[in-house]
């Protein structure tokens, strides 16, 4: 299965991401904080990021991703990514467009792969993550 590395700086939303993706034999990696998350994708390479937008800084789950997107590995720098959040069961607030301002396309201000909206099931968490690594698959040469 995957590499999925899982950043929120709530312990307990962590924790239940390890437990829920490790049961379908994913390997799980853990980081509080943007810049925990930066050395752990460093190091040990995931195939998927699963990023809280919100966090001790604010929007930091953006941060990281411009700062992973600008990275001179280009395997690490074009790793997936989702990108959850709860602001958008609180408000009608969208980090992306569901259709074209003229300048983006629907879905296209940041380059992730997704946004599952927190809080989300274990089926919805299940999705997201086979669709965003049935596609990474599909891309990839044959060794």
């Amino acid at each position: 299965m995957a590499r999925i590395l899982c950043v929120d700086d709530e312990p307990n939303i962590l924790t239940g991401l390890n437990a829920a993706l490790s049961v379908k034999g994913h390997d799980v990696l853990m980081a509080a904080s943007a810049d925990e998350a930066l050395e752990a994708a460093v190091r040990h390479r995931p195939d998927l990021i699963l990023l809280d937008v919100m966090m001790p800084t604010g929007t930091e789950g953006f941060h990281f991703v411009w700062q992973l997107r600008q990275m001179a590995d280009r395997e690490l720098a074009d790793t997936p990514v989702l990108m959850a959040t709860g602001i958008h069961e609180h408000t009608r607030l969208r980090f992306y467009p569901e259709q074209t301002d003229g300048s983006y396309p629907p879905g296209e201000f940041l380059a992730v792969q997704g946004w599952p909206d927190k809080p989300f099931s274990n089926a919805a968490l299940y999705d997201a993550v086979d669709r965003v690594l049935a596609d990474e698959q599909d891309v990839r040469p044959e060794a």
